[in-house]
């Protein structure tokens, strides 16, 4: 039960990166509840249902960490802008640019 509730939260704040560690978490919570599932008979499901979750939560945290770096890197020149409209056409020519 904790593998899929960390899995579930994990999942949805891994556009925040904490869903990186509590899908970590919640993977290993997840293993140790499949194996106790093996030897019981009972929460298979919630088990793979904690696995899948936990790990969709790290795959998602990681394409959001790299995208949040490519992201910086390619607007590292629009960091001081006098106002957010310069900002915003900064960004826009930086990215159109490539």
């Amino acid at each position: 039960m904790a593998a899929m509730v960390l899995g579930v939260i994990g999942w949805i704040t891994s556009i925040v990166f904490i869903g990186g560690p509590l899908g970590v978490i919640g993977l290993i919570l997840g293993v140790a509840a499949l194996r106790k599932s093996k030897r019981t008979g009972t929460g298979r499901g919630m088990a793979v249902t904690g696995l899948v979750t936990s790990s969709l939560a790290i795959v998602v945290s990681i394409l959001v960490a790299f995208f949040m770096t490519w992201y910086a890197n390619e607007t590292q020149e629009c960091y001081d802008p006098g106002s957010f409209r310069q900002y915003r056409q900064c960004v826009h020519d930086q990215l159109t640019a490539h």
